[in-house]
């Protein structure tokens, strides 16, 4: 079991984590009727009582835009007062992931997301390496990335990720680490819960916003890293045949952070990785605030 954070926020107060329960009946548990964030808290380096939280503006903004897809008004203000006082309160020693969540918090069975009660928590458990650093194998997977037309892709709407669970188990249970989405048209579009990216003569290319992708913070985050240090980057429509071929493939996500890709199906990528590496030693200096340049993208929370 994970070690979970002893407090946690729910129902508009902090309480102990094991405290904070929720009915059988309660709709979102139902009909996926939540939308979720995920952040990392770095304990600062340089001095143990100060955690260091990545782009949490940006995080918040995206949550709380998530939630106008449920019909919930929930500031991105609040959210962004509430996960610095859960961290102050929790006073955590390693580094951590922090998990809000809003839902439709009613007791009912109607699939609705007016007249409806929702609500708001927090909570967070300690993470390491979700996936290996040294490199991981993917398969292309037989489920396919769902639609913009048919949910609302840009929102972390936790009912789509029914996709995901079935496309990495499929993964798993076939051999692999970690399943590659197509989109509705064939072209690469994620992995199970990160954004993807390859290298080919020297640039870096990345699935397009309209590629039914999630607008990932730690994919906007290298592009920009990546153009400031003078690569280019092209964002477009991929095929699952460049991937093959390419000099690099890298997954990236809060979870993941930046993860190389060895293999693919059945064919090995080249064993150096210039840019992969380049980039994962830049964010990992920005994440611990050693680059001045980008002190702007971390929240210092002093416990």
């Amino acid at each position: 079991m994970p070690d979970f954070l002893p407090i946690a926020y729910f129902r508009g107060e902090f309480i102990p984590f094991a405290e904070a329960k929720i009915s059988i009946a309660t709709h979102g548990l139902h009909y996926g009727t939540g939308a979720f964030g995920g952040l990392r808290g770095t304990i600062d380096p340089e001095n143990p009582q100060q955690v260091l939280l990545f782009r949490l503006d940006r995080h918040c903004r995206r949550l709380s835009d998530s939630a106008k897809y449920l019909h919930y008004d929930l500031p991105a203000a609040f959210i962004e007062s509430v996960i610095k006082e859960f961290v102050v309160k929790n006073k955590p020693s390693k580094p951590f992931y922090i998990r809000p969540f809003v839902y439709t918090s009613d007791l009912g069975i109607a699939p609705r997301l007016h007249n409806i009660e929702k609500d708001f928590f927090v909570y967070g458990l300690e993470m390491g390496d979700y996936l290996s650093p040294e490199g991981i194998s993917c398969r292309i997977s037989s489920w396919h990335r769902q639609e913009d037309r048919s949910l609302p892709l840009r929102g972390k709407i936790s009912g789509a990720y029914i996709t995901s669970a079935l496309a990495k188990t499929e993964a798993v249970e076939s051999g692999f680490d970690e399943a590659i989405l197509l989109n509705s048209q064939g072209k690469v579009c994620e992995a199970t819960g990160m954004n993807i990216f390859l290298v080919r003569n020297g640039k870096l290319i990345t699935p397009s916003v309209d590629q039914d992708i999630l607008e990932g913070i730690t994919r906007d985050s290298i592009i920009t890293i990546a153009r400031d240090l003078g690569i280019e980057v092209e964002e477009r429509a991929v095929d699952k045949t460049e991937l093959f071929i390419a000099e690099e493939v890298f997954l990236c996500g809060t979870a993941a952070k930046i993860t190389p890709v060895k293999r693919v199906e059945n064919y090995t990528l080249p064993p150096e990785r210039r840019i992969t590496m380049t980039l994962r030693e830049k964010l990992t200096a920005i994440t611990e605030n050693r680059e001045p340049k980008y002190r702007h993208w971390i929240t210092v929370i002093p416990l």
